[in-house]
Parts: structure tokens; C-alpha cells; sequence
């Protein structure tokens, strides 16, 4: 578990606790929507709708940067294990041909 704010972690009908899903917050910039996903991806557009769009495709992006790449932090940075689980769920998702907008916005 996590004591970041930035975390959600809504409960099911049967009392079960659901996975964590990084908070996602909406803004308006300059008469646009901007969307956040626990401060690590954005998508702005005209409308929610396209908002979601960039950021589904931003997430995508790095998703598939950390998936090809792999990840290393500097000694001395002690990274975010559960943003990067998430991050590793979604490229699992998107391996496997699935769609992680469902999971991005659970």
C-alpha cells in the first residue's frame, strides 16, 4: 500500500479492495481539458473525449519506452514501486493485444 494522495484505491461492492490505479485529474487549460494520471502522463484536447484520447496514447508511449528499454534508476532514487507495477500491468495488457484504457480509467 501507499500513503501517496495521488493513489486511488476504490472499494468493490463485496467490501473486496480493488487494485491501485494512479488518480486521475481534470483541469482546464486555456479553455482545453487537461488530463493527469498521477502525475507521470497528460492529455489535453478540445473535449474530455480527446483529452482521454492523448492521454491513453501518452500512457501507451511510455509504456512501451519502459517495456523496450526497461527501467533504472539513479542510486540514491528510491522509484515508485507501485506506479511502476502499474506501468508494467499496462504493458502486459498491451503485449497481449488489449486495450488499457479500461484499466487506465477502472
Amino acid at each position: 500500500m501507499t500513503d501517496d494522495p495521488s493513489w486511488n484505491q476504490p472499494d468493490l461492492p463485496d467490501g473486496r479492495t480493488c487494485r491501485l490505479v494512479p488518480a486521475l485529474t481534470v483541469t482546464e487549460v486555456g479553455g482545453r481539458v487537461r488530463l493527469g494520471l498521477g502525475g507521470f502522463a497528460h492529455g489535453e484536447g478540445d473535449s474530455l473525449q480527446e483529452a482521454a484520447d492523448e492521454l491513453v496514447c501518452s500512457t501507451l508511449c511510455i509504456v512501451m519506452a519502459l517495456r523496450s528499454n526497461g527501467f533504472s534508476a539513479p542510486s540514491g532514487c528510491r522509484p515508485d514501486v507501485e506506479t511502476i507495477a502499474f506501468l508494467h500491468e499496462l504493458g502486459q495488457i498491451a503485449a497481449a493485444g488489449g486495450d488499457i484504457r479500461a484499466r487506465i480509467f477502472a
